[in-house]
């Protein structure tokens, strides 16, 4: 008996000949040599019922980009009428003509059983193999793996010449491969303290200094739990630093989504934050899970798998909105998490954006369909205590606003993988949501080990001296948060600097900040960086990246001069106390800064909900537009791969962006624009 699995995309064995070309057929994919881990088995049998899915070419992708441009510009009379999510399948539903090109061949083909998708993308038919084969000029082979797991695959197909331009792929088909590794944040040990009494908590992981506290200049005249900010950052800090309000607001519609993946909270650490720094929250308060692919959470505080990250998200997002709820988008079976976080499997995002919305499951752009098997994770998913369910689509509404404190390089992923998930963001945006996500922790690099020794890029005669951009910072629909700091001999009345921190194993530990080298300057942000360049001029050597980005390192040039840049804005990400084991760390990294301006912009819309009016959306061009709103960052830099990287300056820069949140300025422009 064998076992069909029905999936976005089939993973192939090796190479095998395959039939002949047909006289007005062309091949449409065939399957690279690399090496699988999937071999090549037995013939499927010719009568055996295959699920074949045509993802058919959709519509309208240059006239989305310009769609939320329009909503989003608040000099549009088309600001904030945003999409409802059929409004947005009919936007990008393939022509009329390619529908009927494609049903017309099938039918001339004694195929009429044909669903169409809901969502319009893709086409499904159930038929014997022997069927399929005759179709699409191929063959069908079982594909076995070391777990037991069973698929089936063709080594390439052929389609009538006149469809390729209407049939974006077929499944089975051929697929890709890289790696994923969650925002980096580092943690030092210190003592627990009580207000009003704050002490130096010491370096990391050694006893801490109980010699007496020199508070600096300023801070006898504050109230005394502000006195000690620059050392221990806590909820109240944040209030004083950005004017936000405690909150009071709970309504249905604006609950806050955090994405969390290989990581896990912990309820018991969770309560001891709240006891210590955030008393206005109630004990046991905890997120609604919306668990994905069989994600569990939480875990006991002493699992392994709570290293933090879920922990500082949650404190910092209830801290700020509570009674406002939380959402919890946890996704994937621990095994595939694991393997995730190892480096070992997978792409980034892909399981959580299926989840929010049923057509990115088969949606196809840029060549590249479904979820890419040997990249993303397969569900159901064979290994031992695996997710046996079906792929999870459309499961769940996507909250209006969304933090990620997750990310990789680039160059991790294959441009075109990169591009298609920037689309589905820029269909979030055009309903209405806003997300966010950390700028990373290095500098101008990836994490350490990403590609190479420093997470620089290398090219002939450059080792390891070529910036290294971040995703998904690069995605222009994104709003990427940048980190900053109370420098040592600061208070919050003072203006922050950009996050530089030297920790023990990283010593360049700073705001994440650079340009693209896959998608270029969005017009939004042209005449800030424009500026930047003319009047702060970094002075190194650059390239100008093609479509293809295929020339990185050209002329000597360490950076894209006419990337998109990041960070669009910052918040604190230094010194931030939270429990982790029970035990009270300080926390550094552009993982609290997401949150935090996330939880901003919750309020925000809360305020706009009690008027009336509807949430904010995809904010980067009103704040481009409106730059007065955010305190501007004149101060520190984020070097690495051997050079300076780039400077803290007046205006927007690639290491703080626009700068952090002024919620007085932010809520009175937002609630003044429709």
């Amino acid at each position: 008996m064998h076992l069909y699995s029905c999936l976005a995309g089939c993973i192939l064995a090796t190479a095998y000949a395959a039939p002949g070309a047909v006289p007005g057929h062309v091949i449409h994919e065939r399957k690279s040599e690399a090496q699988s881990s999937w071999k090549r088995a037995a013939r499927v049998g010719p009568d055996a019922i295959i699920p074949v899915r045509i993802g058919l070419v959709q519509s309208n992708m240059d006239v989305g980009h310009d769609r939320l441009m329009s909503l989003s510009d608040p000099n549009s009379k088309q600001y904030g009428q945003h999409l409802s999510s059929e409004e947005i399948h009919d936007l990008f539903a393939p022509s009329k003509a390619t529908v009927d090109a494609v049903k017309s061949w099938l039918a001339s083909s004694g195929i009429n059983n044909v669903v169409h998708s809901e969502n319009k993308g893709w086409l499904a038919i159930d038929m014997p193999t022997k069927k399929a084969e005759k179709l699409f000029k191929t063959e069908y082979y079982e594909h076995s793996h070391a777990s037991g797991a069973l698929k089936i695959g063709c080594s390439e197909y052929h389609l009538p010449s006149h469809l390729r331009k209407h049939i974006d792929y077929v499944t089975p088909g051929v697929k890709l491969s890289a790696k994923l590794k969650k925002r980096n944040i580092e943690k030092r040990s210190g003592p627990g303290w009580g207000h009003p009494n704050p002490h130096w908590p010491g370096p990391w992981r050694q006893p801490p200094n109980h010699n007496p506290w020199n508070p600096p200049p300023g801070a006898p005249q504050l109230p005394q739990d502000l006195q000690g900010c620059n050392l221990n950052i806590t909820p109240i800090c944040i209030r004083a630093l950005y004017g936000i309000p405690t909150a009071h607001l709970n309504d249905s519609v604006n609950a806050m989504g955090l994405y969390e993946g290989g990581d896990y909270y912990a309820q018991s650490d969770l309560n001891k934050f709240f006891a210590e720094y955030a008393p206005n929250v109630p004990q046991g308060t905890a997120p609604i899970q919306d668990l994905i692919d069989g994600a569990i959470a939480p875990v006991a505080a002493d699992d392994p798998r709570n290293t933090g990250e879920s922990d500082i998200d949650m404190d910092m997002a209830f801290s700020l909105i509570y009674p406002q709820n939380v959402v919890l988008y946890q996704v994937d079976d621990p095994p595939t998490a694991a393997a995730e976080l190892a480096g070992k499997l997978f792409g980034f995002l892909n399981t959580f954006l299926d989840a929010l919305d049923g057509s990115y499951c088969t949606y196809s752009a840029y060549g590249i369909s479904g979820n890419s098997p040997g990249l993303d994770p397969t569900y159901p998913d064979p290994v031992a205590g695996g997710y046996n369910g079906s792929l999870q689509c459309g499961v769940y509404k996507p909250t209006r606003v969304i933090s990620i404190s997750y990310g990789q390089a680039e160059a991790d992923l294959p441009s075109a993988y990169l591009k298609r998930q920037c689309n589905e963001f820029m269909k979030l945006g055009l309903q209405g949501h806003s997300v966010f996500v950390s700028s990373s922790d290095y500098g101008v690099a990836s994490y350490p080990g990403d590609g190479s020794a420093s997470g620089c890029l290398s090219a002939p005669g450059m080792n390891q001296t070529i910036y290294n951009p971040d995703d998904p910072s690069g995605c222009p629909y994104l709003t990427s948060v940048g980190g900053t700091q109370v420098e040592p001999d600061k208070t919050v009345k003072d203006p922050e600097s950009a996050m530089q921190t030297a920790l023990s194993g990283a010593p360049l530990f700073s705001s994440g900040g650079g340009f693209s080298n896959d998608f270029p300057r969005p017009w939004y942000q042209s005449a800030e960086v424009n500026q930047y360049f003319a009047q702060h001029d970094p002075g190194h050597p650059y390239y100008y990246a093609n479509a293809a980005a295929s020339n990185i390192g050209q002329n000597g040039g360490i950076y894209n001069r006419g990337g998109r840049g990041y960070p669009d804005v910052s918040a604190n990400g230094a010194n931030f106390r939270a429990y982790t084991n029970g035990t009270d760390y300080h926390y550094y990294g552009t993982s609290l800064a997401s949150p935090l301006f996330a939880s901003v912009i919750t309020l925000i819309n809360e305020e706009r909900t009690a008027i009336g009016k509807g949430p904010v959306g995809f904010i980067n061009p009103v704040l481009y537009a409106h730059p007065y709103v955010l305190n501007d960052i004149k101060n520190g830099s984020n070097p690495n791969c051997g050079s300076s990287g780039f400077s803290a300056v007046s205006g927007w820069d690639p290491v703080t962006g626009l700068g952090t949140p002024n919620y007085p300025a932010l809520l009175k422009l937002f609630l003044s624009l429709p």
